[in-house]
């Protein structure tokens, strides 16, 4: 089976730019493109691709204003394509299949087809659940996050972060040892974070409980972490005393 794509962007030339990339992959294909949302909301409707490559930033409609037109389930895995790289965590939200920053490269749009190929059953072109994962009905905690890396973006399980740090409007999400820039807020952050598996310390900072490695006593009640990643962080008495019940690391 050939998937069926749409390139959804007001630039024509990164709209041919994708159709070019489109006729040189295999298991895919062009069907169509819209320079804008309104007009891609029909295309959609009327052609039922299997991906469609979304710019996020267009006039009049943009990529996730669409998406909310076309409603839930989405109709075709998408695939985010943006010059920004502030825009992750909300494409996690409404579960795009990828989020690719211009300009991208042949190398990285092969390796997403591949994935596309893959990940698409050939028994359907319905959208099925992309590699950011469907949420449990149950919850709203994430369970991958979308990390820019490079002229990409990387897709992490939240339980290989150790720390997550604000600074001004953006976070430092630290991985293993890596540290990644996302913009965004601690406090959103925090509300979609499990509580039995990640706790904000400090004004500025949320750390994944496994990754504590030292726990200690510190002046005025407070106590002082050693995490797996040789950081040192204070638990402040203030965040200690908001600490959820069933989790033992006070004295």
């Amino acid at each position: 089976m050939t998937l069926r794509a749409l390139v959804v962007d007001d630039e024509a030339p990164a709209r041919a730019k994708l159709r070019r990339y489109l006729a040189e992959s295999d298991g895919i294909a062009w069907v169509g493109e819209a320079a804008d949302g309104v007009e891609a909301a029909g295309l959609i409707r009327r052609e039922k691709p299997d991906v469609v490559f979304l710019d996020i930033s267009m006039p009049g409609m943009d990529g996730f204003a669409l998406l909310q037109a076309l409603g839930d389930p989405l109709p075709a895995e998408i695939v985010f394509v943006t010059a920004h790289d502030d825009h992750a965590v909300r494409a996690f939200e409404v579960h795009a299949f990828d989020y690719l920053l211009k300009p991208v490269g042949p190398e990285r749009f092969e390796r997403l087809v591949r994935r596309l190929v893959g990940r698409v059953a050939p028994s359907s072109s319905a959208r099925l659940d992309g590699l950011l994962g469907g949420l449990p009905a149950t919850t709203h905690y994430l369970e991958r996050l979308l990390l820019p890396s490079g002229d990409a973006a990387e897709l992490v399980r939240v339980e290989r972060i150790d720390r997550i740090v604000s600074d001004r409007n953006y976070l430092q999400v630290f991985v293993e040892g890596h540290a990644y820039r996302l913009r965004g807020t601690l406090d959103t952050m925090l509300a979609r974070l499990h509580p039995s598996h990640f706790a904000r310390v400090n004004r500025s900072t949320i750390v994944r409980l496994d990754a504590i490695r030292e726990v200690q006593p510190w002046p005025d009640g407070e106590q002082r972490l050693l995490l797996v990643d040789g950081a040192r962080v204070t638990w402040t008495r203030r965040y200690l005393d908001e600490l959820p019940p069933g989790i033992g690391l006070r004295p």
